[in-house]
Protein backbone atom coordinates (compact mmCIF):
# COMPACT_ATOMS: atom_id res chain seq x y z
CA UNK A 1 0.00 0.00 0.00
CA UNK A 2 1.32 3.40 -1.11
CA UNK A 3 1.51 6.23 2.34
CA UNK A 4 -0.04 8.98 1.52
CA UNK A 5 2.34 12.11 0.38
CA UNK A 6 3.02 13.90 3.46
CA UNK A 7 1.53 17.44 1.74
CA UNK A 8 -2.02 15.74 1.44
CA UNK A 9 -2.96 14.19 4.96
CA UNK A 10 -6.03 15.16 6.76
CA UNK A 11 -5.65 17.03 10.24
CA UNK A 12 -3.99 19.75 12.06
CA UNK A 13 -0.49 21.39 11.83
CA UNK A 14 0.56 23.85 14.42
CA UNK A 15 1.96 27.00 12.96
CA UNK A 16 3.13 29.74 14.45
CA UNK A 17 0.86 29.79 17.16
CA UNK A 18 -2.36 28.02 16.17
CA UNK A 19 -3.77 24.93 14.72
CA UNK A 20 -3.96 25.26 10.68
CA UNK A 21 -5.40 22.55 8.45
CA UNK A 22 -3.01 20.26 7.67
CA UNK A 23 -3.29 21.16 3.51
CA UNK A 24 -2.68 25.02 4.46
CA UNK A 25 0.48 24.85 6.38
CA UNK A 26 2.50 25.99 3.40
CA UNK A 27 5.39 28.20 2.98
CA UNK A 28 6.81 30.77 0.31
CA UNK A 29 9.20 29.44 -2.36
CA UNK A 30 11.70 31.78 -1.55
CA UNK A 31 12.16 31.05 2.04
CA UNK A 32 15.35 31.05 3.75
CA UNK A 33 15.69 27.93 4.96
CA UNK A 34 14.66 26.35 1.59
CA UNK A 35 17.48 27.97 0.19
CA UNK A 36 20.23 28.46 2.51
CA UNK A 37 18.84 25.32 4.89
CA UNK A 38 18.54 27.77 7.86
CA UNK A 39 15.94 25.17 9.66
CA UNK A 40 16.42 23.41 12.73
CA UNK A 41 14.12 20.71 13.61
CA UNK A 42 13.00 17.51 16.22
CA UNK A 43 12.29 14.24 15.92
CA UNK A 44 10.59 12.94 18.74
CA UNK A 45 7.97 9.68 19.83
CA UNK A 46 5.03 9.38 21.29
CA UNK A 47 3.98 6.36 23.73
CA UNK A 48 0.40 6.39 25.15
CA UNK A 49 -0.18 9.31 25.05
CA UNK A 50 3.27 11.01 26.58
CA UNK A 51 5.95 12.41 24.20
CA UNK A 52 9.29 10.62 25.56
CA UNK A 53 11.89 13.55 27.00
CA UNK A 54 9.83 16.05 25.59
CA UNK A 55 11.70 19.01 27.69
CA UNK A 56 15.14 17.47 26.67
CA UNK A 57 14.35 17.03 23.06
CA UNK A 58 12.65 21.06 22.75
CA UNK A 59 15.63 22.43 24.87
CA UNK A 60 17.95 20.98 22.02
CA UNK A 61 15.95 22.65 19.81
CA UNK A 62 16.43 25.46 21.25
CA UNK A 63 20.22 25.25 21.14
CA UNK A 64 19.79 24.07 17.71
CA UNK A 65 18.50 27.66 16.61
CA UNK A 66 21.06 29.25 18.85
CA UNK A 67 23.84 27.98 16.74
CA UNK A 68 22.76 28.77 13.89
CA UNK A 69 22.32 32.16 14.89
CA UNK A 70 18.39 32.98 15.83
CA UNK A 71 16.05 33.09 18.38
CA UNK A 72 13.05 30.65 18.23
CA UNK A 73 9.89 33.48 19.29
CA UNK A 74 8.59 31.18 21.83
CA UNK A 75 9.49 29.79 25.49
CA UNK A 76 10.48 25.79 26.15
CA UNK A 77 7.27 26.03 27.74
CA UNK A 78 5.10 26.75 25.32
CA UNK A 79 6.54 24.67 22.89
CA UNK A 80 5.92 21.89 25.00
CA UNK A 81 2.40 22.87 25.22
CA UNK A 82 1.98 23.09 21.35
CA UNK A 83 3.63 19.46 20.85
CA UNK A 84 0.72 17.88 23.23
CA UNK A 85 -1.68 20.30 21.85
CA UNK A 86 -0.72 19.01 17.99
CA UNK A 87 -1.16 15.42 19.57
CA UNK A 88 -4.40 15.74 21.01
CA UNK A 89 -5.79 17.52 18.15
CA UNK A 90 -5.14 15.05 15.58
CA UNK A 91 -6.19 12.20 18.17
CA UNK A 92 -2.23 10.73 18.00
CA UNK A 93 -1.63 8.81 20.84
CA UNK A 94 1.07 6.74 19.86
CA UNK A 95 3.27 8.55 16.86
CA UNK A 96 5.97 10.97 15.45
CA UNK A 97 6.15 14.59 16.49
CA UNK A 98 8.11 16.87 14.31
CA UNK A 99 9.21 20.24 15.56
CA UNK A 100 10.83 22.86 12.81
CA UNK A 101 11.99 25.81 12.99
CA UNK A 102 13.24 28.07 9.86
CA UNK A 103 13.88 31.38 8.36
CA UNK A 104 11.40 33.01 6.33
CA UNK A 105 11.20 34.70 2.98
CA UNK A 106 11.47 38.44 4.55
CA UNK A 107 14.79 38.46 3.11
CA UNK A 108 16.91 36.60 0.33
CA UNK A 109 20.38 36.31 0.08
CA UNK A 110 23.52 34.75 2.87
CA UNK A 111 22.30 37.07 5.15
CA UNK A 112 19.04 37.11 6.88
CA UNK A 113 19.20 39.02 9.92
CA UNK A 114 15.69 40.61 8.96
CA UNK A 115 14.04 37.45 8.19
CA UNK A 116 10.84 36.64 10.15
CA UNK A 117 11.46 32.96 12.46
CA UNK A 118 8.64 30.46 11.78
CA UNK A 119 7.33 27.57 14.23
CA UNK A 120 5.58 24.51 13.20
CA UNK A 121 5.09 20.91 15.16
CA UNK A 122 3.23 18.14 12.93
CA UNK A 123 2.21 14.96 14.16
CA UNK A 124 1.63 11.70 12.76
CA UNK A 125 1.06 8.00 13.11
CA UNK A 126 4.30 5.73 13.23
CA UNK A 127 4.64 2.12 13.48
CA UNK A 128 8.26 1.36 13.31
CA UNK A 129 11.31 3.09 11.36
CA UNK A 130 12.72 -0.01 10.30
CA UNK A 131 10.23 -3.47 8.97
CA UNK A 132 9.98 -5.39 11.91
CA UNK A 133 11.68 -8.07 9.93
CA UNK A 134 14.73 -6.03 10.06
CA UNK A 135 14.63 -4.98 13.71
CA UNK A 136 14.52 -8.65 14.40
CA UNK A 137 17.26 -10.27 12.25
CA UNK A 138 19.37 -6.71 12.18
CA UNK A 139 19.77 -3.88 9.80
CA UNK A 140 21.78 -3.95 7.12
CA UNK A 141 24.20 -1.37 6.44
CA UNK A 142 26.51 0.49 3.55
CA UNK A 143 29.23 2.46 4.14
CA UNK A 144 29.04 5.65 2.76
CA UNK A 145 31.52 7.43 0.37
CA UNK A 146 30.42 10.41 2.17
CA UNK A 147 31.72 11.98 5.35
CA UNK A 148 30.87 13.80 8.51
CA UNK A 149 32.56 17.08 8.59
CA UNK A 150 34.92 18.34 11.32
CA UNK A 151 33.43 20.16 13.92
CA UNK A 152 35.17 23.27 12.70
CA UNK A 153 33.69 23.21 9.44
CA UNK A 154 30.06 22.93 10.21
CA UNK A 155 27.50 23.33 13.19
CA UNK A 156 27.69 19.77 13.72
CA UNK A 157 26.15 19.97 17.22
CA UNK A 158 23.01 21.72 16.24
CA UNK A 159 20.20 19.54 14.15
CA UNK A 160 20.24 21.46 11.66
CA UNK A 161 18.95 20.92 8.18
CA UNK A 162 21.83 20.93 6.12
CA UNK A 163 23.83 18.65 8.07
CA UNK A 164 21.39 15.76 6.53
CA UNK A 165 22.21 16.18 2.73
CA UNK A 166 24.73 13.38 3.28
CA UNK A 167 22.38 11.02 4.71
CA UNK A 168 19.91 11.32 1.94
CA UNK A 169 22.53 10.69 -0.16
CA UNK A 170 24.35 7.61 1.39
CA UNK A 171 20.41 6.13 2.52
CA UNK A 172 19.82 6.60 -0.78
CA UNK A 173 22.83 4.96 -2.58
CA UNK A 174 22.53 2.48 0.66
CA UNK A 175 19.04 1.20 -0.32
CA UNK A 176 19.89 1.40 -3.72
CA UNK A 177 22.63 -1.66 -3.00
CA UNK A 178 19.40 -3.37 -1.06
CA UNK A 179 20.86 -2.31 2.45
CA UNK A 180 18.48 -0.79 5.30
CA UNK A 181 20.44 2.38 5.66
CA UNK A 182 24.36 3.70 5.45
CA UNK A 183 27.52 3.58 7.68
CA UNK A 184 28.82 7.07 8.28
CA UNK A 185 32.53 7.78 8.60
CA UNK A 186 34.17 10.85 10.65
CA UNK A 187 36.45 13.22 8.80
CA UNK A 188 39.32 10.95 9.85
CA UNK A 189 37.65 7.96 8.38
CA UNK A 190 36.32 6.30 11.85
CA UNK A 191 33.08 5.11 12.60
CA UNK A 192 30.94 7.73 13.25
CA UNK A 193 27.30 6.87 13.31
CA UNK A 194 24.41 6.07 10.74
CA UNK A 195 22.21 8.34 8.74
CA UNK A 196 19.94 9.32 11.91
CA UNK A 197 21.34 6.60 14.63
CA UNK A 198 24.10 6.36 16.66
CA UNK A 199 25.41 3.25 16.55
CA UNK A 200 27.12 0.57 19.87
CA UNK A 201 29.64 -2.38 19.42
CA UNK A 202 30.77 -4.89 21.81
CA UNK A 203 33.64 -6.88 20.83
CA UNK A 204 33.09 -10.05 23.00
CA UNK A 205 34.61 -8.68 26.82
CA UNK A 206 31.00 -7.50 28.06
CA UNK A 207 32.27 -4.27 27.19
CA UNK A 208 29.98 -1.78 24.68
CA UNK A 209 32.40 0.74 22.59
CA UNK A 210 30.47 3.58 20.78
CA UNK A 211 32.26 6.66 19.00
CA UNK A 212 32.37 10.21 20.93
CA UNK A 213 29.86 12.41 19.77
CA UNK A 214 32.74 14.58 17.92
CA UNK A 215 30.97 15.42 14.75
CA UNK A 216 27.52 14.48 15.28
CA UNK A 217 24.76 14.83 17.90
CA UNK A 218 24.87 13.07 20.88
CA UNK A 219 21.87 11.89 20.20
CA UNK A 220 18.97 11.72 23.24
CA UNK A 221 18.37 8.09 22.57
CA UNK A 222 22.27 7.21 22.95
CA UNK A 223 22.20 8.82 26.07
CA UNK A 224 19.00 6.77 27.37
CA UNK A 225 20.56 3.33 26.85
CA UNK A 226 24.20 4.35 28.16
CA UNK A 227 22.23 4.84 31.24
CA UNK A 228 20.36 1.87 30.83
CA UNK A 229 23.43 0.11 30.30
CA UNK A 230 24.84 1.31 33.60
CA UNK A 231 21.68 0.53 35.37
CA UNK A 232 22.52 -3.45 34.03
CA UNK A 233 26.05 -2.85 35.16
CA UNK A 234 27.36 -3.11 31.62
CA UNK A 235 30.54 -0.60 31.29
CA UNK A 236 30.03 1.63 27.92
CA UNK A 237 33.53 2.76 26.58
CA UNK A 238 33.41 6.16 24.14
CA UNK A 239 36.29 5.61 21.51
CA UNK A 240 36.74 5.65 18.51
CA UNK A 241 36.87 3.20 16.29
CA UNK A 242 38.66 1.95 13.00
CA UNK A 243 36.44 0.66 10.30
CA UNK A 244 38.67 -2.63 10.29
CA UNK A 245 37.64 -3.40 13.90
CA UNK A 246 33.90 -4.04 13.05
CA UNK A 247 35.31 -7.63 11.74
CA UNK A 248 35.99 -8.81 14.96
CA UNK A 249 32.52 -7.29 16.55
CA UNK A 250 29.67 -9.77 18.31
CA UNK A 251 27.00 -7.52 18.35
CA UNK A 252 26.09 -3.67 16.93
CA UNK A 253 23.26 -1.81 17.14
CA UNK A 254 22.06 1.43 16.71
CA UNK A 255 19.99 3.96 18.64
CA UNK A 256 17.52 6.93 17.60
CA UNK A 257 14.20 8.56 18.67
CA UNK A 258 13.15 6.65 15.22
CA UNK A 259 14.94 3.65 15.40
CA UNK A 260 14.63 3.28 19.12
CA UNK A 261 17.05 0.43 19.56
CA UNK A 262 18.18 -1.70 16.63
CA UNK A 263 20.27 -4.44 15.85
CA UNK A 264 22.53 -4.38 12.81
CA UNK A 265 23.18 -7.73 11.11
CA UNK A 266 25.40 -6.78 8.39
CA UNK A 267 27.84 -4.23 7.20
CA UNK A 268 29.44 -4.30 3.77
CA UNK A 269 30.45 -8.19 3.79
CA UNK A 270 30.45 -8.52 7.25
CA UNK A 271 28.18 -10.58 9.59
CA UNK A 272 26.42 -9.94 13.14
CA UNK A 273 24.40 -11.91 15.87
CA UNK A 274 21.83 -10.31 17.11
CA UNK A 275 23.03 -10.72 21.10
CA UNK A 276 22.38 -10.87 24.59
CA UNK A 277 22.77 -7.10 25.29
CA UNK A 278 21.48 -5.79 22.89
CA UNK A 279 17.87 -8.00 23.17
CA UNK A 280 18.34 -7.01 27.02
CA UNK A 281 19.00 -3.02 26.58
CA UNK A 282 16.14 -3.01 23.67
CA UNK A 283 13.52 -4.43 26.25
CA UNK A 284 15.06 -2.22 28.78
CA UNK A 285 13.88 0.67 26.67
CA UNK A 286 11.04 -0.91 25.30
CA UNK A 287 9.59 -1.38 28.67
CA UNK A 288 11.08 2.54 29.84
CA UNK A 289 9.15 4.35 26.87
CA UNK A 290 5.82 2.20 27.06
CA UNK A 291 6.44 1.05 23.55
CA UNK A 292 3.00 -0.55 22.28
CA UNK A 293 2.80 -4.55 22.22
CA UNK A 294 0.96 -3.61 18.35
CA UNK A 295 2.56 -1.29 16.23
CA UNK A 296 -0.07 1.11 14.39
CA UNK A 297 -0.89 -0.30 11.14
CA UNK A 298 -1.28 1.61 7.83
CA UNK A 299 1.23 4.24 9.37
CA UNK A 300 3.12 6.80 7.04
CA UNK A 301 6.52 7.46 7.85
CA UNK A 302 9.18 9.71 6.82
CA UNK A 303 12.75 9.92 7.36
Amino acid sequence: MTSPAFHDMDGLIWYDGALVEWRDANLHVLTHGLHYASSVFEGERVYGGNIFKLREHTERLFNSAEILGFEIPYTVEEIDAASYQACEANGIVDGYVRPVAWRGSETMGVSAQDAKIHVAIAVWPWPSYFSPEARDKGISLKTSIWRRPPPDTAPVHAKAAGLYMICTMSKHEAEAAGCDDALMLDWKGRVAEGTGANIFVMFGDGKIITPPPECFLNGITRQTVMELAAKRGIEVIERHMEPEELADAEEIFVTGTAAEVTPVGRIDDMSFKVGAITKTLRADYEALVGRPDQETEGAVSAA
